[in-house]
């Protein structure tokens, strides 16, 4: 299995010619692929999730799922794309890939904003994107995919999340609302954190690792 991780958000893990699409918004290039048996998306916010980048990849993939928690169904409803709902704790399986589901809120940006529907999925036992969240999966987890910039976010918080989850290793993502030297910096703290247990890997944006 192999993670090539695309702007912000969006990654595509692939097993053999079998792709999943994690989180497609509009922080992200548009999502050129093909053999997609699945879209999983987290929440609803456009930059984990837009209408034109979810029909972008199914014209190109008719056959493929789209799954998510009610809010991202809610949010599709009106462009004619169809959502299997799921949340904490259940499971699916699509071509070579067994998803598990954690978590169900998005993690609080502020008490005005409304806290929305966030699920996130751990892909064949490895690999766990936790959306916008800091949801531990109770199981142990191979490889992370850390938010490390977010309104959301705070350094200490992220640092304290990943060590709790202790990954055998993690790669940055959700990075698009920091400056360069904003990345490197919380890079650097979520290097400290994951080192003490495993290792980090930085991956550009169309690079990748196999899993």
């Amino acid at each position: 299995m192999e993670v090539t991780k695309l702007e912000h958000a969006c990654q595509i893990v692939s097993d053999g010619d079998a792709r999943l699409v994690l989180d497609p918004g509009n922080f992200t290039r548009p999502v050129d692929a093909t053999g997609v048996v699945a879209v999983v998306i987290t929440h609803e916010h456009p930059d984990h999730v837009t209408p034109e980048q979810v029909r972008r990849i199914l014209e190109a993939n008719p056959r493929a799922v789209v799954i998510g928690p009610e809010g991202v169904r809610a949010a599709l409803a009106g462009s004619g794309v169809d959502v299997d709902v799921v949340t904490d704790g259940d499971h699916r399986t699509v071509g070579p890939f067994e998803l598990a589901f954690h978590g169900t809120r998005h993690q609080l940006i502020h008490s005005s904003v409304p806290i929305v529907d966030n699920t996130g999925v751990l892909v064949n036992g490895k690999l766990f994107h936790p959306g916008d969240s800091y949801t531990d999966p109770g199981v142990p987890v191979e490889v992370l995919a850390a938010p490390v910039g977010a309104p959301w976010l705070k350094v200490a918080e992220m640092m304290d999340y990943v060590a709790a989850i202790a990954p055998a290793r993690a790669y940055p993502i959700h990075e698009a609302t920091l400056s360069e030297v904003g990345y490197g910096m919380h890079t650097g703290r979520l290097r400290e954190a994951v080192e003490p247990w495993g290792s980090l890997v930085v991956l550009a944006p169309g690079e990748s690792m196999t899993i």
